[in-house]
């Protein structure tokens, strides 16, 4: 008797352990997340570079002076140009005595020597060199001026509205002005759209005629998980960091500005990168062009049409939610040929724990045309009935 006592009440020490234990899971799957450090900063965004959505951020649309982040910028006009076919790494460039003459962090140019772009754009970003700068400028659209104008117009684009360009270099004018949010759609396009020229932005180190300068972003020694972007400093606008920085399957984008010494911008920039990794995640649902249905399409002349994304989806949820992640989509029941490749036929909608995180059109992968009159007909006739 006893025993059997005994062999129930461990029974229910066990079950109740087990239950404790489920209760406890919950507990750490619902946990809230935290606000963002509070850090030494004037002015940061986090976000998430998959989905776009902001992770953290403290007055991201105060207009500042960007340094020499401007020269993400300078190297994205040149990128452009050299995928548009009007330039390539190999051309040699004439350096020019303005470029020669510009005072900051150089690649020390020789007036009058000849170098190829593929050198000039080391120069410029991974020293931030102001020669190799205006030196690309020059080359580009014949005076820094008009290489500015473009640098406004890939601005506009990219939807930069806060942005206001004076120079290639970042060189201080109360006229020079981004912000923090600005910023961070310039560094996403830059490592979305030059994949093949971003493993510059982690390279630590530049050797040009015989001098040796180290990249400024010193969370590439700190951090191996960051392999970008760029650093800024002047009086007025402080010292500034634009960091990516990727962890498994997740990356994310920091802009610093405003910090008060080269060390603080580093630590604030480290700060709030693990804060993005630790309490958020991010998935890809679905690719783009992955065919997510084959629903009927009526009088065409197929029997169904391959429908799907017009661009990646992905969403940023806080970790440990993904299970409660819920896709629906809904496809209209009558469509009706001819129907254009891209034309929305319908809607995707992720939800998590009963709000939307994303409404998306659903469109056709595939142009359809008319059928025969015999299939036009024979539709006509199962329409009525259906």
């Amino acid at each position: 008797m006893y025993q059997k006592l005994y062999s129930i009440k461990n029974t229910l020490n066990v079950m109740l352990f087990v239950i404790a234990l489920m209760s406890f899971s919950v507990s750490l799957a619902a946990m809230p997340v935290p606000a963002p450090p509070e850090v030494a900063a004037k002015n940061y965004l986090l976000i998430d570079f998959a989905s776009g959505k902001v992770l953290a951020e403290k007055d991201a649309d105060m207009k500042i002076e960007p340094a020499s982040i401007t020269k993400l910028m300078t190297a994205y006009v040149v990128f452009k140009e050299i995928e548009a076919a009007r330039l390539s790494l190999d051309d040699m460039v004439d350096i020019s005595e303005k470029s020669w003459r510009m005072g900051g962090s150089r690649m020390y140019l020789e007036v009058g020597s000849s170098v190829p772009v593929r050198e000039l754009m080391k120069g410029l970003i991974i020293q931030s060199g102001n020669d190799a700068s205006v030196a690309l400028a020059e080359h580009v659209a014949g005076t820094e001026t008009a290489f500015v104008q473009l640098m406004n117009q890939y601005a506009m684009q990219l939807g930069m509205e806060n942005t206001n360009f004076e120079n290639s270099t970042g060189w201080p004018d109360e006229k020079h002005l981004t912000t923090a949010r600005d910023i961070a759609k310039l560094a996403v396009a830059v490592i979305r759209e030059f994949p093949e020229h971003y493993a510059w932005y982690s390279e630590k180190e530049y050797t040009y005629n015989d001098i040796k300068q180290y990249n400024r972003n010193k969370l590439l020694w700190r951090d191996e998980t960051v392999d970008g972007l760029k650093t800024g400093h002047t009086d007025s606008a402080g010292y500034c960091l634009v960091s990516s920085a990727l962890r498994s399957d997740m990356r994310v984008v920091s802009v610093v500005l405003g910090a008060d010494s080269e060390k603080a911008r580093a630590s604030v920039s480290q700060a709030i990168l693990n804060y993005g990794f630790r309490f958020f995640e991010s998935h890809t649902l679905y690719d783009e062009g992955e065919v997510l249905s084959r629903p009927r399409i009526w009088k065409g002349e197929y029997e169904t049409i391959t429908v799907g994304l017009p661009e990646a989806l992905a969403v940023t949820i806080p970790r440990g939610e993904y299970d409660n992640l819920d896709a629906v989509m809904d496809i209209d029941k009558n469509i009706q040929a001819p129907i254009a490749k891209g034309q929305p036929v319908g809607q995707v909608k992720v939800s998590l724990n009963g709000d939307v995180l994303a409404s998306v059109p659903v469109v056709a992968l595939e142009t359809v045309e008319e059928g025969s009159m015999f299939q036009i007909a024979k539709d006509y006739v199962l329409q009525l009935f259906n």
